[in-house]
């Protein structure tokens, strides 16, 4: 199908600001919210019923935080081709859940640079699983939609609204464009404060080039 109707959302964020009319729109079309930590609190607090990813990965948030969604079980409902034969079996045979939606934004590491010279504060703000989970909707937006980012979430609730809680391909397509771009900045940012004697910057669509000595 062109249009995918929303079933199941995973929403993993650290800016909440934003999120609730995303939420309230999943719950009157009777989503299932996967969701964990800190988001996983916000939602509930919002009176709306949350399945924890742990519940999908029998493991708990482990490491201080660091691992807490890089799993099979997360990451094989969200890459899993649904005209794929092989795939629905597969993922029938480990219980795995289809995610339709992946509204995810990356730890602050821009914002932490900024305000801190403290390489551990500045190491642990070097978001993983979040790159991971947006890359992973991206490439497969023929079935998933993902956002990653908070300027999207009002055209979300507007498409769901208007379209019946559905999303078209080339919206999807849209919005993994976009989804690689916050990730490939996200990645030139941690490249230059690794690098600092060539640091990189983005020309036309991500396109990446080392900067000349003077131009930095």
């Amino acid at each position: 199908m062109m249009d995918k109707k929303i079933s199941a959302a995973l929403i993993s964020v650290f800016y909440k600001d934003g999120l609730e009319p995303v939420v309230q729109q999943l719950k009157a079309q009777g989503a299932t919210i996967y969701s964990t930590g800190g988001t996983q609190k916000f939602i509930e607090d919002l009176g709306i019923e949350v399945v924890p990813v742990e519940n999908l990965t029998s493991y708990p948030s482990i490491l201080g935080g660091r691992v807490k969604t890089l799993h099979p079980s997360v990451f094989g409902g969200i890459l899993g081709r649904r005209s794929n034969e092989t795939d629905v079996q597969e993922m029938q045979q480990y219980n795995i859940p289809t995610i339709d939606l992946v509204i995810v934004d990356l730890y602050p590491f821009e914002e932490t640079l900024a305000q801190t010279s403290e390489e551990k504060a500045i190491i642990e703000k070097i978001d993983i699983g979040g790159p991971s989970m947006i890359r992973a909707a991206a490439k497969n937006f023929v079935d998933v939609t993902v956002v990653a980012s908070k300027a999207d979430y009002q055209p979300l609730v507007e498409l769901l609204q208007n379209q019946d809680g559905s999303v078209t391909l080339e919206q999807r397509k849209a919005f993994a464009a976009k989804a690689f771009r916050v990730v490939t900045d996200y990645d030139i940012a941690i490249n230059n404060y690794f690098n600092y004697t060539e640091p990189l910057t983005v020309l036309g669509a991500g396109r990446q080039t080392p900067l000349r000595y003077g131009e930095n």
